[in-house]
């Protein structure tokens, strides 16, 4: 397959190339994937690896439970924002294009994000990977529509919490210079009123190792943050709609924190008799 930053000359040819990309992916890799046969007698065997979306708002936690459930199903978790940062720190040939959209809290064009997703999806095809679970695409209608044309979607999982634990989480996030771990050093702890439950969330703290080392993402600040949640309501909340329609859309509160929502989330998946002791380490 053609090098794809050769072909970005137009909206046209970004859009043709992911059709080309995901298309290989699926019709190469997917259909010849191995058959994932879950431990749990009640839950049903799934004909071949998930391909699975995560949906909510900026914080929320996508990635990590994106990132569990891709240890515990043996499929590669790909989130759009990963590739998004990893082209910012390698300063790619995208970053000074996403330097400026980024610190402002606005969406990455679909050329853009269709470009790093391609990519992406073309250096797993040489690895020999099967189904997946994504992260932050689609985010537009535009980019639902491409990806259903040439993929099937098994389903789309929404994740959702309360907004002021959502700033919250964004504030606190953290990053391990030297290992790249992701922490998060609030501590949340929303009493209830109305008649309304509470919501506690312990912090996610590092190794002592990784404690000097921890740095903040340039766009979790308060202003930049308040500005993603609006731009994700506007943009992708009609995303909801779109696999609300087509019966592919779970949607899931989350109840608190890891401990609290893992088991539940696994659960609602008919996962929760699943025994795997790595997928539920911290």
């Amino acid at each position: 397959m053609a090098v794809l930053s050769r072909l970005l000359k137009s909206r046209h040819c970004v859009f043709s190339s992911i059709l080309c990309t995901i298309r290989t992916f699926s019709s190469s890799s997917l259909i010849s994937r191995t058959h994932l046969r879950l431990s749990s007698s009640s839950s049903p065997s799934l004909e071949r690896n998930v391909q699975w979306v995560f949906l909510g708002c900026p914080g929320v936690g996508k990635g990590t439970y994106a990132g569990r459930l891709t240890k515990l199903l043996g499929v590669p978790h790909i989130s759009t924002g990963d590739l998004v940062r990893e082209e910012l720190a390698n300063r790619g040939a995208l970053a000074s294009q996403l330097e400026k959209i980024v610190n402002q809290g606005h969406l990455v064009s679909d050329e853009i994000i269709i470009d790093l997703l391609s990519k992406r999806l073309e250096a797993g095809e040489s690895r020999g990977e099967s189904g997946f679970i994504l992260d932050g695409f689609p985010r537009t209608i535009r980019q639902a529509e491409i990806l259903e044309g040439v993929t099937d979607i098994d389903l789309v999982i929404n994740l959702k919490l309360r907004e002021e634990a959502l700033l919250a989480k964004c504030l606190g996030r953290r990053i391990c210079s030297e290992c790249g771990g992701n922490y998060n050093i609030a501590c949340i702890d929303i009493k209830g009123e109305n008649g309304s439950p509470g919501m506690y969330m312990a912090p996610l703290l590092p190794p002592s190792e990784c404690t000097n080392k921890l740095i903040t993402r340039s766009d979790d600040i308060e202003e930049v943050v308040k500005e993603r949640l609006r731009v994700y309501n506007e943009m992708s909340l009609p995303l909801e709609d779109f696999y609300r329609c087509r019966g592919k859309l779970l949607e899931f509160d989350l109840p608190g924190g890891i401990p609290e929502s893992w088991p539940k989330l696994l659960e609602a998946l008919h996962l929760d008799n699943y025994n795997d002791e790595t997928s539920l380490a911290a």
